[in-house]
């Protein structure tokens, strides 16, 4: 299916679940650029990218990042009971809930992972231009994060556990499939899991 503006359309979801325990606070609610909450940032950067539908994984304190969740962009949350169980438990029931949809591909991005909305544009449209099975940004020679998936591997996505180390066996298994797209975000290979990593991301990131 495509989107109004003719191009193929691709998912978003966003896991905004975990429990934060190294940050000590819940990430998905420290204050980003403009000091808006960086689950709210999120979600405003991967509309403003062309992501559609967005989907926001909860799951620890569901209420309170809901609340923060912008009102001027249409998204789709779904709590994850069983987020203890990990990270894998909401990459599935976000999967879940894009295979009811009619998309072509799917961006799976944490809530400690804001990008811009220049990296996140520029993927998509890679991504649509050569429909590989997977597309990773990638800066200075090094794959990064998120990953963009295709349709088709959705299914190998509803399959992913802990113990198989989640995406990383869907990497392995796809990765002569794989396109590494070029991009200018610093923040590329960063995971926000400390205060420390919050700050100096924070410090050199961009709204391009």
């Amino acid at each position: 299916m495509t989107n109004d503006l003719g191009t193929l359309r691709v998912a978003a979801v966003l896991l905004a679940g975990g429990e934060s325990t190294r940050m000590g606070e819940p990430k998905a609610l420290l204050p980003w650029l403009n000091q808006e909450p960086i689950v709210s940032y999120q979600v405003h950067a991967l509309h403003h990218a062309g992501y559609d539908p967005i989907v926001v994984v909860l799951g620890h304190n569901p209420s309170f990042i809901n609340a923060a969740l912008p009102d001027d962009v249409q998204v789709t949350a779904i709590v994850n009971d069983g987020y203890r169980s990990g990270r894998t438990t909401s990459i599935v029931t976000g999967a879940l809930h894009v295979a009811t949809t009619d998309t072509n591909g799917l961006l799976i991005i944490s809530v400690d992972q804001p990008r811009s909305v220049a990296m996140l544009r520029t993927l998509r449209e890679a991504w649509e231009g050569e429909q590989p099975s997977i597309a990773i940004p990638s800066l200075n020679g090094k794959g990064g994060h998120p990953p963009l998936f295709g349709g088709r591997l959705i299914p190998e996505l509803l399959q992913v556990t802990e113990e198989e180390q989640g995406l990383r066996q869907v990497m392995r298994n796809f990765a002569e499939e794989r396109l590494f797209v070029p991009v200018n975000d610093p923040l590329t290979l960063t995971n926000l899991n400390t205060h420390n990593e919050y700050e100096a991301a924070l410090a050199i990131a961009t709204e391009e």
